[in-house]
């Protein structure tokens, strides 16, 4: 996947019938800016509001994921999500004139076609990526669901789920993406399911009003079904009698599966759904065991806890005892400071958006004579400096000589001070990419901490410059079309 984030090209509808309130609805799929993330929004209602994609906004996950917020709600959420968060959309605004997601043929297909009829447009913004540093533990006894979510080496986002409902036509199943974009042919076209002894319970509850033959599996998991009970079902779904028949594997439905795991791979599908209710996309792999919506997302609420509390402190999975990225000796190759003004010691970690230095406050640092005679403190200015390397390093990173650059400070803004930086302290500067680097200019937002506990904060805008003595690398010849004689 790219690294910046995407909306659509343009908008694009589609039209069909809620699962379970059987309510004809139109949705359409709308660019949206940067930072948006998916809302939906109900144009039929007065006010025309808007429900964020939002774990902590969910309502109900009986068959399907229901979000709420007042007196609006949006059902069957999952399918139409899964479609953009596997593409790869960011940003969408999606409009409905009813209260539920259309089930189209049941799976997700149709609303990866739309988006890819609409196309993507990339944003000029980085993604703002989850990267999973540690497993993350769900289990719900009574539903006997169970989900982990781990690192993965190259930063895919991947799942695996098993599924097994005692069922002599189901029987265990798994299904696995390993890439996202495995997720057209693979997953999208996997539709819902049912068991043919819930069909009639939920047609009584008022439930699966646009349920039809095909727009979901219906499966056999008992012995002895008899034409009355196949008579009773058609009853309960207002179909002919004739429409209603055993067909092989089991299926109660005139198709064959689309694959053996069909209903393996539609969990998994719903999984995609509900995950993007945690509000980024994902770099971990997720692996889920006997899942529904249920399960699906209050292990989203899991995920954005634990979101919330990395956002906190952000660092809390450094080890300052690891190998360092850059040690001082590289360091000094890349800044041009030197004593008494070099000011970081090592950087741990970088990627294209963020970096972390680190700083080692000891008493035999010249400032501490003055600042203050028996009450040693690190001067404000000189934390916003060290600050300042270790954005110097980012950005003299991303140029092939370094050495031969110097970075000036432009402007700084939003300046804090949380605590005293004392000898003895260790500061982690972490910083961020605000805005892509244009022209040699670097806007980054940084904190600095001391045990876990932010103790100053900026905003810096500075332009690394190079120096006019050294020469611009010359560029490499065109090569000749000409063969020497």
């Amino acid at each position: 996947m790219s690294d910046k984030q995407h909306t659509l090209r343009k908008a694009i509808t589609l039209e069909g019938v809620g699962l379970h309130t059987g309510v004809p609805v139109r949705l359409t799929f709308r660019p949206a800016p940067v930072g948006h993330g998916y809302k939906f929004q109900r144009t039929d209602l007065e006010g025309q509001p808007v429900i964020e994609a939002d774990a902590d906004l969910v309502v109900s996950t009986a068959r399907g994921t229901t979000l709420g917020k007042g007196d609006a709600v949006v059902n069957t959420t999952e399918h139409a999500l899964s479609a953009l968060y596997a593409l790869g959309v960011d940003n969408c605004l999606i409009q409905l004139d009813g209260p539920e997601v259309p089930i189209m043929d049941g799976s997700a297909l149709p609303f990866v076609q739309a988006i890819e009829e609409a196309g993507l447009e990339e944003q000029d913004a980085p993604r703002n990526w989850y990267v999973l540093r540690d497993p993350l533990w769900f289990e719900t006894e009574e539903r006997g669901t169970e989900m982990l979510a781990v690192p993965t080496p190259g930063g895919e986002f991947r799942v695996t789920v098993m599924v097994d409902y005692n069922s002599p036509v189901l029987g265990t199943q798994h299904a696995s993406m390993y890439r996202a974009e495995e997720f057209k042919e693979e997953i999208a076209p996997c539709r819902t399911f049912v068991f043919l002894r819930e069909l009639e319970q939920l047609a009584k509850a008022g439930l699966i009003k646009g349920g039809d033959l095909s727009n979901a599996i219906v499966l056999e998991d008992r012995e002895g079904t008899t034409q009355e009970d196949l008579r009773a079902i058609a009853e309960a779904l207002g179909r002919p009698y004739e429409q209603v028949e055993i067909r092989r594997n089991g299926v109660v439905n005139t198709t064959d599966l689309k694959f053996l795991n069909e209903p393996a791979r539609h969990k998994l599908l719903d999984i995609v759904g509900d995950l993007a209710l945690v509000g980024r996309p994902i770099k971990g792999h997720i692996l889920a065991a006997r899942p529904g919506h249920f399960g699906n997302t209050s292990f989203a609420k899991r995920l954005k806890a634990r979101i919330r509390e990395e956002e906190k402190n952000p660092i809390a999975h450094i080890d300052l005892s690891a190998e360092p990225l850059y040690d001082i000796q590289a360091i000094e190759k890349m800044l041009p400071h030197r004593y008494p003004f070099l000011l970081v010691d090592k950087v741990l970690a970088m990627d294209e958006t963020t970096i972390v230095g680190v700083k080692n406050v000891t008493m035999n640092e010249p400032h501490f004579t003055g600042h203050f005679p028996g009450n040693p403190v690190m001067p404000g200015v000189l934390q916003v400096e060290a600050m300042a390397q270790v954005g110097g390093i980012f950005a003299l990173s991303k140029v092939p000589d370094p050495e031969n650059y110097t970075t000036y400070f432009l402007k700084t803004d939003g300046i804090r001070y949380r605590r005293k930086v004392v000898p003895g302290d260790t500061l982690v500067f972490r910083l961020e990419l605000m805005t892509p680097i244009r022209r040699g200019i670097v806007h980054m937002k940084g904190v600095g901490y001391v045990n876990g506990q932010p103790a100053v904060e900026a905003e810096m805008v500075a332009q690394i410059v190079r120096d006019k003595s050294v020469p611009t690398p010359a560029a490499k010849p065109a090569a000749s079309h000409t063969a020497n004689a």
